[in-house]
Parts: C-alpha cells; sequence; structure tokens
C-alpha cells in the first residue's frame, strides 16, 4: 500500500465521520446532560457552595398536565445554615430549560 493511498482513505474516513456526526446532531438536538448540569450547578453556587450533584444521562418521557417531553432528572446537595438541603430537578432534554425543582 502507498502512502498516498493510506493518507487518502484516511482523510476520507475523518470526513465521512465528520458529516455523520453533523448529521446525527441535526436529527437528534439535544443538550448534552453534562451541560445541563453544570448550568443547574451554576445557578445554585450563586446562593453559595455545593456538596454534591448527579444526572441520569439518558432522557425520559415528563408530563407536567400540559407539557409532554423529555427530561434529565438530576439533584443537587448542599449544607445551608449547618443543615443539608437536597434538590431534585428535571431539565428539558432539547434546551436545558428546568422545568420542576423539588426539595426534598
Amino acid at each position: 500500500m502507498k502512502v498516498k493511498d493510506f493518507v487518502s482513505g484516511v482523510l476520507t474516513g475523518v470526513a465521512a465521520g465528520l458529516i455523520v456526526n453533523q448529521a446525527f446532531e441535526k436529527l437528534n438536538p439535544k443538550t448534552p446532560a453534562e451541560r445541563v448540569l453544570n448550568d443547574v450547578k451554576e445557578a445554585f453556587k450563586k446562593e453559595g457552595p455545593i456538596d454534591g450533584s448527579w444526572i441520569v444521562m439518558k432522557p425520559e418521557p415528563f408530563t407536567n398536565n400540559v407539557l409532554s417531553m423529555e427530561v434529565y432528572r438530576g439533584g443537587i446537595s448542599r449544607i445551608r445554615n449547618g443543615e443539608l438541603e437536597q434538590f431534585e430537578f428535571a431539565a428539558n432534554a432539547e434546551t436545558g430549560t428546568v422545568v420542576e425543582l423539588i426539595q426534598k
């Protein structure tokens, strides 16, 4: 195999991968779960430090009387005034907007 043929094959593979990735993103316009969790954490950090956080990486169905959508579920914990506070949230998987926040 010639080096020229090998390089040509690699470049073709990379180009095809980029095209497939862009097509997938257009068909699946979900906000990455990590970005959603970081946004929620930043909002909580404005009120003080947080102790822990988690998020389910796979979206799940959510209905709120009127709205139906896929959401990421997650949670935040923090110590405030010496007391543990725990929150669970649901965020729209497409936009990242928090649609439900419950203090546990």
